[in-house]
């Protein structure tokens, strides 16, 4: 399946995230970013923020990654990221702040959602990802339909859960009381030999 991410910087943010992340956090990351893409249409997003939208899609996990455990939460390390990798590729100050917000608030709902529209559109997105198909209109969704279905979601709850819960078990101080990385830790340490199911925070 060939997905393109609007333009040079989101295909290089593509190829770098591929590298990084669980294959079932880059297939959900594609997934996200196609959403995205199809709720962005209703707002003619195009150009420069279009591809902005991309990169935050492909990024807005890759705090889970290896190269991005840092001491912040996972939400803020991506968002560090994605904002980096931006200003590495000489995009402005401008659209480097709407993609960290984009990442660092999609665990946030309520407040992303009103924060502009990136952040907006990374939520909403990653909540359609995860069951709330009602997110997405009638027109054209027969076509994006088959488009996620050929990622494979290999089984993402379990994964990203595990990778969130993984970090925080090394330093507490990664998910913080009332933080979704927060209720997913204090979720593993109610029942640590858990077996099957996912964990029940996520």
């Amino acid at each position: 399946m060939h997905v393109t991410f609007g333009g040079e910087t989101g295909d290089l943010a593509y190829a770098y995230v591929r590298e990084i992340l669980h294959p079932a956090i880059l297939n959900h990351s594609v997934r996200v970013w196609l959403l995205a893409d199809h709720l962005a249409r209703q707002q003619d997003l195009h150009g420069a923020e279009r591809e902005a939208l991309a990169v935050a899609c492909l990024f807005h996990d890759s705090g889970t990654a290896a190269p991005h455990d840092g001491a912040q939460r996972f939400e803020v390390e991506g968002a560090d990221a994605a904002r980096a990798f931006l200003a590495d590729h000489g995009w402005s100050e401008d659209l480097g702040r709407q993609v960290w917000e984009a990442v660092a608030l999609h665990t946030s709902p309520g407040i992303a959602e009103r924060m502009g529209t990136l952040p907006r559109l990374v939520r909403l997105a990653v909540l359609a990802d995860f069951g709330r198909t009602d997110l997405i209109g009638a027109e054209g969704r027969n076509e994006l339909t088959e488009a996620l279905d050929r990622l494979p979601r290999l089984d993402i709850e379990t994964a990203l859960a595990d990778a969130v819960v993984a970090q925080a078990l090394r330093n507490p101080e990664k998910a913080p009381p009332s933080s979704w990385p927060g209720g997913l830790l204090a979720a593993h340490q109610a029942n640590p030999d858990r077996t099957g199911g996912g964990n029940p925070a996520f």
